[in-house]
């Protein structure tokens, strides 16, 4: 080791000239690779719009029993970060806070957030999840000015909340960019409040768009390899212009930590969220009253759709819009006000954003055949109703008589069927007894108690007409057969099932 050291240092001169004589020159590497020089700008000039959020509220204790003490990180007695984790672990799962103990009282505990400044007057956004069931929330400013802030309005799908406090003096405000022109591998600068620490700022791209983690009905999230750690919630994510592209909400991490994906909701999303909730104090979004699902490889086959696309509608609500424009089950949307509808969540986002009452053309593919309708839209009650599940007996009064088909058993509907698996008297077709576990059938989810409604868009009442238009379907050459199944409520839902 010593050697290679001390010759080295004796070849130094003689590399260095050669360099310097081949006109070479040794300069650090160029800005460009550690990334942008225009970042320190950007933080310069947003981050005293960046706030924290400090949300307070009165829970119930767990207690102190080991096995609660034992699932927080272990520090040494003493070290500096014995009372940070004693109080971001313990405090926010309503633990004790202290050592030992086990006392059950209600106590206070505290949590920080990010959230950021888009009018002088003090209006400020952050995510709903950063506020939720808070007693009392305060805004922190950069320079540690604290002041009590009341809430404005919240929207739980898109996780959004906006918040309004008195200012102190004049605020430092930032706008929204457009999401839309971003690309992959632009560079982003994230500034929140990560781990308690204050104001923080990391940079990274975007690593993808329009990205579906099955988080909401709207999900379209961006998604960035800036660091986003816990107390990031409700942060901005900017451009190189100094302009609120997104808002981090979440990460995938097993750890806690940034492990390099996060995912922000696009400012377009959000700029109309605000909007709403600074004029209504609630969103009140589109409603087209359709149940949707995706067109997979079979079913647009099924349907003579080239190349699958669009949302099919699976059902139509008797009271909603769609209905006297004339929208039947089986459609395939394929254009939306003028937009074109590659996926379901593409109508989905679509609908949700267009104003209340509007007059909106859309474009199905029906049989076939490309259909344009006229629609009213309606409004979007949040009901949130949860549907239970209905219980199955295992025995029926009386064995019906059956009919096998597509790996499915199949019986026409009787009043003993009906009880069994609780069927309402609205649904009409013939009801799966059975399926054969090895079946394309079983693999696409379908279940006893499953009624089918029509086959290849004609309805059916009894396993020999269902038997019957499969042999049809095989002469023909098919290579799919497209059912429509109802659940015991009435939900409908199109499934393709191989023929071969």
């Amino acid at each position: 080791m010593t050697a290679t050291l001390a010759l080295s240092r004796r070849l130094r001169p003689i590399l260095a000239a050669a360099v310097l004589a081949a006109g070479w020159a040794l300069a650090p590497a160029p800005a460009s690779a550690r990334g942008p020089e225009g970042i320190a700008d950007v933080a310069e000039k947003v981050i005293d719009a960046v706030v924290n959020i400090s949300t307070s509220q009165t829970v119930e204790a767990k207690g102190g029993s080991s096995e609660n003490r034992g699932a927080n990180p272990q520090v040494p007695p003493g070290s500096p970060f014995e009372e940070f984790f004693d109080d971001f672990f313990k405090n926010r799962r309503g633990g004790p806070g202290g050592r030992g103990g086990a006392d059950n009282s209600p106590r206070r505990t505290n949590s920080l957030g990010s959230g950021f400044i888009v009018d002088d007057s003090g209006v400020v956004v952050t995510n709903n999840h950063v506020i939720a069931d808070a007693d009392e929330i305060n805004v922190i400013l950069n320079d540690g000015t604290k002041i009590k802030a009341e809430l404005v309005g919240v929207d739980k799908k898109t996780d959004l909340a906006v918040l309004k406090f008195k200012p102190p003096r004049q605020l430092t405000v930032v706008k929204f960019g457009d999401s839309d022109k971003l690309r992959l591998g632009d560079w982003v600068v994230a500034i929140g409040n990560p781990f308690s620490l204050g104001g923080t700022v990391t940079a990274g791209i975007v690593s993808a768009k329009n990205r579906d983690i099955s988080s909401g009905p709207y999900d379209s999230y961006i998604q960035t390899d800036a660091a986003i750690n816990r107390g990031n919630s409700g942060g901005p994510l900017f451009n190189l212009e100094g302009e609120v592209i997104g808002v981090n909400t979440l990460i995938i991490s097993p750890s806690g930590g940034s492990i390099g994906i996060g995912f922000a909701v696009p400012s377009k999303t959000v700029a109309g969220v605000v909007d709403q909730l600074r004029q209504f104090g609630e969103l009140r979004r589109g409603w087209l009253g359709v149940r949707i699902q995706g067109v997979t490889d079979e079913i647009a086959e099924s349907l003579n759709i080239k190349p699958a696309r669009g949302a099919l509608v699976a059902g139509v609500d008797d009271k909603g819009p769609a209905k006297p424009a004339g929208i039947e089950p089986g459609d395939v949307v394929v254009k939306f006000d003028g937009h074109d509808i590659k996926e379901p969540k593409d109508l989905s986002r679509m609908v949700a954003d267009t104003a209340v009452g509007k007059e909106v053309e859309i474009i199905v593919i029906r049989k076939g055949q490309e259909q344009t309708l006229k629609v009213k839209l309606g409004r979007l009650e949040d009901n949130e109703k949860v549907q239970q599940a209905a219980i199955k007996k295992d025995e029926p009064a009386e064995k019906p008589q059956t009919q096998k088909a597509l790996g499915l058993d199949l019986a026409a509907l009787s009043k003993d069927l009906r009880t069994r698996y609780k069927i309402k008297d609205s649904v009409k077709g013939v009801v799966v007894t059975g399926v054969d576990q090895a079946s394309d059938a079983a693999e696409k989810r379908l279940s006893a108690g499953d009624v089918i409604v029509e086959v290849a868009q004609e309805a059916v009442t009894s396993g020999v007409d269902i038997k019957k238009r499969v042999d049809q379907l095989k002469k023909d050459g098919k290579k799919s057969v497209l059912l429509l199944v109802s659940n015991a409520d009435g939900e409908l839902r199109f499934v393709a099932l191989s023929l071969q």
